[in-house]
């Protein structure tokens, strides 16, 4: 069987990105044709600060320019290149090229520093692809999507409306094909009916039952307490769920499965996935990554490409 080419973005040279693609390659190629987008020299400097050697059909696409490492460190210099390394992977996925895109933590403040004009991979993916790319983390036990990704908790409130949630709910259900899906409610105990503010919990059970009667099936279901939606028995019977804030979601599906959750964007014409974790600075080049999220990432990229 013709193993599936998957193109790499290695991430913020900075952080542990290229120490579990390393680390990782003799694994991989066994499964796919991994390229890597990064600068022989780059990978040289950061080869020799891992004291690691560059394995074998190590192959890359050459971009970026080459630079000193410094571990740990939010830079300018490392977040350019962590977007160059992004922008060249994508077009090349986009371009059919490769057959799914996975990419490695890069680090928000050092794109800032660089006056990249995206918060992160998410927000680039979608204006790329003029559409509204969905964040869902989580393992075959629990998938979160997220309605608000990286905006401030003060601004989730007022996006919270029934046309933007019905189109949301939609995209989430063409994506996935998921038959039952729950809805966190916004405010503490979903609002307790009103009592504990309440105007989001009303435009959530809108937008549900529109979709609901849209796709003629009872497909979502809430709005759900967020602090009983993760418990055991509630994932017994609803383990597939969007919340509206970030961390609402994500805390409680890292404190449950952070070694083998991936992120996936869903409403996109390419397969992206990447790690669940971020750069790590405080362990980067000390041989200490963790590369589960990072495997698990390529197997589910590989099992989504129909070839």
């Amino acid at each position: 069987m013709m193993r599936p080419k998957i193109a790499i973005s290695v991430g913020d040279i900075n952080g542990v990105g290229i120490e579990i693609a390393l680390k990782s390659h003799k694994d991989i190629i066994q499964i796919c044709k991994p390229i890597y987008f990064i600068n022989s020299k780059l990978l040289s400097r950061a080869a020799k600060l891992l004291n690691s050697y560059i394995p074998p059909e190590f192959d890359i696409y050459e971009c970026g320019d080459d630079f000193e490492i410094k571990p740990g460190e939010v830079s300018k210099k490392s977040g350019k290149f962590s977007f160059i390394s992004f922008e060249n992977a994508l077009n090349f996925t986009a371009k059919g090229k490769a057959d799914a895109l996975v990419t490695l933590p890069i680090n928000k403040e050092s794109w800032k520093r660089a006056k990249i004009p995206y918060k992160g991979h998410t927000d680039a993916l979608s204006s790329y692809f003029k559409r509204d790319a969905i964040m869902m983390l989580g393992c075959d036990e629990l998938y979160v999507a997220l309605f608000s990704d990286h905006i401030a908790l003060k601004d989730v409130s007022k996006k919270i409306k029934f046309k933007s949630l019905k189109r949301f709910l939609l995209d989430f259900y063409t994506s996935t094909k998921f038959e039952k899906v729950g809805v966190l409610g916004f405010n503490p105990h979903a609002s307790d009916n009103g009592t504990i503010g309440g105007k989001e919990e009303i435009e959530i059970k809108r937008a549900i039952k529109e979709v609901n009667n849209i796709l003629n099936k009872p497909i979502f279901t809430g709005p759900l307490v967020p602090d009983a939606a993760f418990t055991p028995n509630s994932l017994k019977s609803t383990n597939r769920l969007i919340a509206l804030y970030h961390d609402v979601g994500l805390a409680p599906l890292k404190a449950l499965y952070f070694d083998r959750s991936i992120n996936i964007s869903l409403n996109l014409p390419i397969i992206r996935t990447s790690v669940d974790h971020g750069t790590a600075f405080d362990i980067a080049y000390q041989s200490k990554a963790d590369n589960k999220s990072y495997i698990q990432s390529i197997k589910f990229a590989i099992n989504s490409v129909k070839i």
